[in-house]
């Protein structure tokens, strides 16, 4: 019988610790689940252990094939351009390897229903009808990213009874969390829930609550709930183990239809056709950096 591929987990990393032994243990439980498949995981940066590493270890295993997928819910630079880039280098290093790569998590119904539960944990028994949602994303450079929170907001709101679900970023793009409550009332909300969209745990979520709780301070008129990051559910373990059985038989949907490296996007005219080269963030809270793809140096500070 023909051994399947490999799964190799591609992770953004973070500088804190909770959050990348999430990951970590996530990679964990995805080999337990499949224990037919050999599985490693690794981050592009940040964490140990770096992607490459993971490679290594697959090939060490006497993989010599594997189906990578980003550990992200949207397609930005890191999902388009770094991972891919970084999975280059390593067929170079490993000679004889190959590789499909799948697609970024996106809003998927089963994360949608995750999300909904958080919700109802925020909420307790108040009437949705009464709860005005913001759900708040990393935030991009990239503006196809950023629609894709936005996107994931819409797919939240309908049919689900909630007064209204707003959206807002915590870095890089606008509106961010002050401006996006702000948003909230000024829409008539009478209690907010604000819901991280991130898979774990970290400093930028940890940011979302933080910058929350200042905003809720300031306004002790309008009660205010921040909700959990989405975890490691079982519904997210299902999703990526079909993002791989995606990227294996070729089922590959990739979003290019927005693309700035393919669409000359208001704005955004000079990154078309631009080569992807792996680069690398020096923190995960600020992203104040500029960064070269292809000989295009743009900056990450805000």
């Amino acid at each position: 019988m023909t051994t399947p591929p490999a799964l190799l987990i591609a992770g953004h990393g973070t500088r804190d610790d909770a959050g990348a032994e999430a990951f970590r243990a996530f990679v964990r439980e995805l080999g337990r689940r499949r224990p037919d498949l050999p599985v490693a995981g690794g981050f592009i940066e940040l964490s140990p252990p770096p992607l490459g590493d993971a490679v290594a270890e697959l090939v060490e295993r006497g993989v010599r094939r594997f189906a990578a997928v980003p550990l992200m819910l949207v397609s930005a630079g890191h999902a388009k351009g770094d991972i891919p880039a970084a999975l280059a280098r390593e067929k170079e290093r490993h000679p004889g390897i190959s590789y499909t790569y799948g697609r970024p998590l996106g809003p998927h119904p089963a994360l949608l229903n995750v999300l909904e539960r958080r919700l109802d944990d925020a909420i307790g028994d108040q009437d949705r009808a009464e709860v005005t949602v913001l759900l708040v994303g990393r935030g991009s450079t990239d503006p196809d990213a950023n629609a894709e929170v936005f996107k994931a907001a819409r797919l939240l709101w309908e049919g689900r009874g909630y007064a209204g679900v707003e959206t807002a970023f915590v870095s890089l793009a606008a509106p961010d969390v002050p401006s996006g409550l702000d948003r909230c009332v000024a829409l008539g909300a009478r209690k907010i829930v604000v819901l991280p969209y991130f898979l774990f745990t970290g400093i930028l979520p940890d940011r979302v609550r933080r910058q929350t709780e200042e905003w809720a301070a300031a306004h002790p008129e309008t009660p205010v709930a921040s909700a959990d990051v989405i975890g490691p559910e079982p519904e997210l373990l299902d999703l990526v183990l079909e993002r791989y059985e995606e990227a294996v038989q070729g089922d590959l949907r990739m979003n290019c239809d927005s693309c700035v490296y393919r669409i000359a996007l208001p704005g955004f005219e000079d990154k078309v056709g631009l080569p992807q080269q792996p680069h690398f963030h020096p923190d995960d809270d600020e992203h104040g950096h500029g960064h070269h793809h292809g000989g295009h140096t743009h900056s990450h500070a805000h």
